[in-house]
């Protein structure tokens, strides 16, 4: 039986997540499905069999078909992709690389991930440039509220704007294909943190055309850990060096294919998670009849009536609307005497509510702060393995933790 034959209610088998638990946190690092992670596992044997005619013959081959498959799905041309282990590599990479004088302002908006915008800050200390903040309303009434904010922020030292696709915190999804129309035209170079998109919603970069679209790929495409990719126009690529400098820095190439050269070599590591990506690609699409779309579009509905459900258990209203939504969503809570916020701003720190959600009704789902917002959030995503009853039960939980 294929995977397409499967019962949508049965999908979770596919995976080895504790079946005790009620996993709602697929945003935070993903889940690897079983046929994926044999892949992976499979690529390793063949690794350890004869490691070097693995990195040295073998390998690059290899290297290049995922390239391909991976560049297909996002609509990228292959030669501008580049695969690093995450997001925050990628981002490292650009901001580190990118020629900025004293002076030169970055624009990032208020719901930027607190490892992308420390990023930022490090390279405008270093460099003498100044991070200009465009706060954005949460709740929010619609898209045109970020555009309107992040273009009022654009000056004429305005060199690059580091933006979301789809913000971590507060789970929206940005117009990020008016963002870079209306930025590359006034000259102004757009950095795409596409940490969630790839899986979740459609994804053209060609068309979207940003100077750089960096990605990960082991959330929504439920690909391995340690996978992920950068996108960088043809026209950036000669500034573009990899974080970690290695081998091919005195590669005897040319300037214009340095780039795929160097990211391809930074030294001794398991590729092999970008290896599996096709894979990944191919057991994901195959899950429901209809392939990724569908796959989206259940994921999507799912999590829209999760986040109905859980309003009504938290007494809150719905921050955005409906269009903003792709396969996670964030709720405002309430004040609670008996869990007073941390305000934590690293993912590894866990707010008391999101420790008692896991130890006393074995679920986990984050509860997070954002600068763009006074109190808590908690966040719910939907993925294969979820059903309705996943959020039926945390609206329950939260009913009995907050008194709601």
């Amino acid at each position: 039986m294929t995977a397409a034959a499967t019962d949508p209610e049965d999908l979770a088998r596919h995976w080895t997540l504790d079946p005790e638990v009620t996993y709602l946190n697929h945003g935070s690092f993903g889940a690897c499905p079983k046929p994926v992670l044999a892949a992976q596992q499979a690529l390793r044997d063949q690794l350890e069999r004869e490691p070097t005619r693995f990195f040295t013959r073998e390998a690059p081959a290899l290297l290049a078909q995922a390239r391909a498959t991976v560049a297909e799905f996002v609509g990228a041309s292959p030669d501008g992709l580049a695969f690093v282990p995450n997001v925050t590599t990628a981002i490292n990479s650009v901001l580190r690389s990118i020629p900025l004088q004293a002076g030169d302002e970055l624009i990032v908006t208020d719901h930027e991930y607190n490892a992308s915008r420390n990023i930022l800050d490090y390279t405008a200390r270093e460099r003498g440039c100044r991070v200009v903040v465009a706060k954005i309303p949460f709740p929010i009434d619609g898209p045109r509220a970020v555009l309107e904010a992040v273009l009022a922020r654009v000056g004429p030292r305005t060199r690059l704007a580091l933006l979301d696709h789809v913000t971590s915190q507060t789970a929206i999804v940005l117009p990020i294909a008016a963002l870079v129309r209306e930025l590359e035209s006034r000259g102004v170079d757009v950095l795409v943190d596409g940490a969630h998109a790839p899986g979740m919603v459609e994804l053209d970069v060609g068309a979207l055309n940003p100077a750089y679209y960096a990605a990960n790929c082991h959330k929504w495409l439920c690909g391995p850990k340690g996978a992920g990719f950068l996108w960088t126009r043809e026209d950036k690529r000669k500034h573009v060096r990899p974080a970690v400098i290695s081998h091919g820095a005195n590669a005897p190439v040319d300037l214009a294919h340095r780039y795929r050269i160097e990211f391809d070599w930074m030294g001794t590591d398991d590729p092999t998670a970008a290896l599996a990506l096709p894979e990944a690609l191919r057991f994901m699409g195959g899950l429901l009849p209809g392939g990724w779309a569908s796959l989206r579009s259940r994921n999507r509905a799912l999590v829209l009536e999760g986040r109905r459900l859980v309003a009504e258990a938290l007494g809150t209203g719905l921050p955005c609307p409906d269009e903003m939504i792709g396969s996670m969503a964030s709720l405002s809570v309430p004040e609670s005497d008996r869990f007073p916020p941390t305000n934590a701003t690293s993912a590894l720190e866990l707010d008391p509510l999101h420790q008692a959600l896991f130890q006393d009704h074995a679920i986990e789902v984050p509860v997070i702060t954002c600068p763009a917002h006074p109190g808590r959030l908690l966040r719910i995503s939907a993925q294969a393995y979820n059903t309705q009853g996943d959020y039926e039960r945390l609206a329950a939980a939260l009913r009995e933790l907050l008194g709601a």
